[in-house]
């Protein structure tokens, strides 16, 4: 069977490598610091997947050999972020750590994709690019899916339906420089822009940008992991099943939407060996000028990055 690897034992990676092994579509490796934690989460999902149609096997440790032969590794692992503290507080404190995790997993697993959960995500899905050297189809950050998720949940709510209603679309930066698009998000088929009125948007786009935030400041402890880990799951199936799913991700661009060099989330579609090709929408000129902003703030964080790895 094909085999997943998920780096990072705490809730939002192992609710992911369940998540994954309930589907049945692959092997589990859960590799942390911690190897008894990743032993024990291990333990716990294989013997619930008895009440299950899976197949999967599911291991645990601090080995990277566990990895060998993935398709795909999530990384999952870094401190998670505290109540007050922003994106940008995160940067160096998680670098460090993902760049040794993914110099690790490449290491033993050279043809995988990576799907980098860590936060800042911009941010280090690019230190993972920077780290293996890669083809920039085999890198991407799960972002766009989450928040969107997070706005189909906001939308639905204002509306009355369900959140499988609303197709969303959120581009940008997972952080402050996220850019909801209501006039591509639509409910029951309508576009969002035609639905509410103006000052209703605002609010939607202010909450689903805030909306990890929320949770964090709610839990007082620890952060979101049930909506990250079903975002985590769903594009590795994606990739796993070659499915050609259309989803926001983080990826380099290289020309896309007239910007460079910078890691951002815009459509795109998934497929076997990663994603194939950025979706590109009809913006407006305002629309556009929102992204090309993200993307500024995102390279200058970029910026920082580098002269971190410069000086390491």
């Amino acid at each position: 069977m094909r085999k997943v690897t998920v780096v990072g034992a705490g809730m939002v990676g192992s609710t992911t490598a369940m998540r994954i092994a309930e589907q049945g579509s692959a092997d589990v490796a859960i590799i942390d610091i911690y190897g008894d934690l990743a032993r024990g989460k291990a333990l716990d999902i294989a013997q619930s997947l008895a009440l299950t149609s899976s197949a999967s096997r599911v291991e645990g440790g601090d080995d990277y050999r566990l990895a060998e032969g993935s398709r795909v590794a999530v990384i999952t692992a870094g401190f998670p972020r505290q109540p007050g503290m922003s994106r940008a507080d995160l940067m160096e404190k998680n670098a460090d750590v993902v760049r040794k995790v993914v110099a690790s997993v490449a290491e033993v697993a050279p043809d995988c994709v990576i799907v980098m959960v860590t936060n800042p995500l911009d941010e280090m899905s690019y230190l993972a690019w920077k780290t293996t050297g890669w083809d920039r189809h085999r890198i991407m950050g799960m972002a766009g899916l989450l928040d969107g998720s997070r706005l189909a949940y906001f939308a639905a709510r204002e509306l009355g339906l369900t959140p499988g209603q609303v197709q969303p679309t959120v581009l940008g930066s997972h952080g402050d420089a996220m850019l909801p698009l209501p006039r591509f998000t639509s409910a029951a088929g309508v576009p969002l822009s035609e639905l509410l009125a103006p000052e209703t948007l605002r609010e939607l786009a202010e909450r689903t940008r805030e909306g990890g935030a929320e949770i964090v400041s709610l839990l007082k402890q620890g952060s979101a992991y049930h909506a990250p880990s079903a975002c985590a799951a769903r594009m590795v199936r994606a990739v796993l099943e070659d499915e050609g799913l259309q989803v926001a991700a983080s990826v380099l661009l290289e020309g896309e939407y007239g910007l460079r060099g910078v890691f951002l989330g815009v459509p795109v579609i998934l497929g076997e060996g990663g994603w194939r090709e950025v979706v590109e929408l009809p913006l407006s000129g305002e629309e556009r000028k929102e992204l090309e902003d993200c993307a500024r703030r995102i390279k200058e964080r970029m910026e920082e990055l580098d002269g971190w790895l410069a000086g390491s």
